[in-house]
């Protein structure tokens, strides 16, 4: 979980007025939530409220908790009800995520609905929300690839410390934090709502979030958008275990690119050569962190981003080419605060993705197995193997036992319009394709040569002429093949030495609602 780059930063929304919902064959629903004015300069029609829910969904009188709860209102004479959004993570803050969907879609289509949003449990201003470990991600952390016995004790140490103080502030809440309990909040929140029955658009995380909700309650889903999807058979180890294979690709994607502009970025045009430089700049920064900040580890959490979001990709460059060329490390120690240090945010956002993700299923005990299956992957690809190894390592000593993941096979549904682009490096193709087969009647639509993850209002036209359809009246494309329709990519980003972001707008804020690892 990052700290977003502050071109990007939407501010945040203030939560108000609070009411207790209690499951829906426990008798009389909650009374209407307290919706309050908390509008942003950017969103200044958002509205805020809050929904107690239980703990334990199998204990509903017992202890409380509060989740977050933001609305652009419908303002159509018709409704079609509310839709659900969710921006990903586990651990994303969804406040802000329903006044951009509602500004991105076109006006028509965003007033039939009322578009929600939620902090999940455990995040943001959801309470209690949970910070296992502050300062956990603070610079110089150890190189993360444990080439010297000293090297992995180091980083073990470190995780094994942030699973114990997970355990010991929230021994009571961790066995709560999970993926099927925050579905059934949702539905908890289509109760207060007054809804039968709920749309909802997830990105990334949010599409195993989506699938689950619609697995326990089929008959209360009535659209569903699925954008970059996780692979629900491989949660979590061996989808992450996928991701750095992709992102391994997405970089020397980012690097071919770095070669292709040589005339901007001067530093070769073989993308071998660039590739080679840019681990010699790794290689220099381990032994000399840059600003006494900037290490190996802090690099790779720098550039993670740029295979989310092409539209990073010139800004990156000019800080690598800054450090190589010029021996210049200000735009790289910049490019560090804007997209790879980790604020109070982050680290609460963290602290939810590991406790969901170590609860919702099971993870290798026995450090052995990591060691050898990480190696095998970092063999191939090298970029961020091992980062990502530690970065979920702390579920090799969780102190809370793990469910079994569930399994979304769905017949029970209406039409689901899923979209996934074919380079996708978070929640890689076979994601998608995957989850067209499980849900039956669905829809598939993909974005060729596609690599950001997070695709649909990012400015890919094709795909928005999609989501609009189905949005309106349900019309999802149908085809014969693996996919139902084929979208374009959008272009690749001009090089630039500006610090602007490039892509379009939308794309640019959507990539700084989202979550960095999810």
């Amino acid at each position: 979980m990052r700290k977003r780059a502050a071109v990007l930063c939407a501010a945040a929304v203030v939560v108000a007025g609070t009411v207790t919902a209690l499951p829906a064959e426990a008798g009389a629903g909650p009374p209407p939530l307290a919706w309050k004015k908390c509008g942003t300069t950017a969103y200044p029609t958002l509205q805020c409220a809050s929904l107690e829910v239980p703990l334990d969904h199998d204990a509903p009188q017992g202890r409380q908790i509060t989740l977050a709860l933001s609305r652009v209102p419908h303002t159509a004479k018709k409704s079609q009800g509310p839709l659900l959004v969710n921006p990903g993570g586990p651990g994303g803050s969804g406040l802000t995520l329903a006044g951009f969907v509602a500004s991105a879609l076109p006006a028509k289509v965003a007033a039939q609905y009322d578009i929600i949003g939620f902090d999940p449990r455990g995040v943001g201003r959801s309470s209690p929300a949970i910070t296992c470990s502050p300062g956990h991600f603070d610079p110089v952390r150890p190189n993360s690839l444990p080439t010297r016995p000293a090297i992995e004790r180091d980083n073990l140490a470190r995780v094994r410390s942030f699973a114990d103080a997970c355990g010991k502030k929230y021994a009571t809440v961790l066995p709560h934090l999970d993926t099927v309990s925050a579905a059934r909040d949702m539905d908890l929140i289509r109760t207060a709502l007054g809804a039968e029955r709920i749309n909802y658009f997830g990105y990334s995380y949010g599409t195993y979030l989506g699938a689950v909700y619609a697995k326990l309650f089929p008959e209360r889903v009535r659209r569903a958008v699925l954008d970059s999807i996780v692979d629900p058979t491989g949660v979590w180890y061996e989808d992450n275990l996928a991701q750095d294979h992709a992102f391994g690709a997405r970089h020397r994607a980012f690097l071919a690119w770095v070669a292709r502009h040589d005339a901007t970025y001067r530093l070769g045009t073989d993308p071998a050569r660039v590739e080679g430089a840019w681990y010699e700049m790794r290689a220099a920064l381990a032994e000399r962190p840059a600003r006494d900040v900037v290490g190996a580890s802090e690099l790779e959490d720098t550039f993670l981003p740029g295979g989310y979001f092409n539209g990073y990709w010139p800004y990156l460059a000019q800080a690598f080419a800054a450090y190589v060329n010029d021996k210049d490390d200000g735009p790289l120690f910049e490019a560090y605060e804007n997209f790879g240090a980790v604020d109070a945010a982050g680290d609460n956002g963290y602290s939810v993705y590991t406790a969901v993700q170590c609860r919702d299923a099971r993870w290798p005990r026995e450090w052995g197995r990591w060691r050898a299956d990480n190696w095998a992957a970092y063999s191939k690809a090298p970029f961020m193997t091992w980062n990502n190894a530690w970065y979920n390592a702390p579920c090799a000593f969780w102190p809370a036992e793990s469910l079994r993941p569930v399994d979304v096979a769905n017949s029970e549904l209406p039409p689901v319009l899923l979209f996934q682009a074919t380079d996708d490096a978070a929640t890689p193709y076979e994601g998608g394709a995957t989850v067209h087969r499980l849900l039956r009647g669905s829809s598939l639509v993909v974005e060729e040569g596609g690599g950001n993850h997070g695709i649909s209002l990012s400015g890919n036209a094709c795909l928005d002429r999609h989501l609009a359809a189905y949005l309106t009246d349900g019309t999802v494309p149908r085809g014969r093949g693996t996919a139902d329709a084929v979208c374009e990519a959008s272009p690749e980003p001009e090089p630039t030495t500006t610090k602007a972001v490039s892509g379009s707008t939308n794309g640019a804020t959507l990539h700084g609602l989202l979550r960095f690892r999810g």
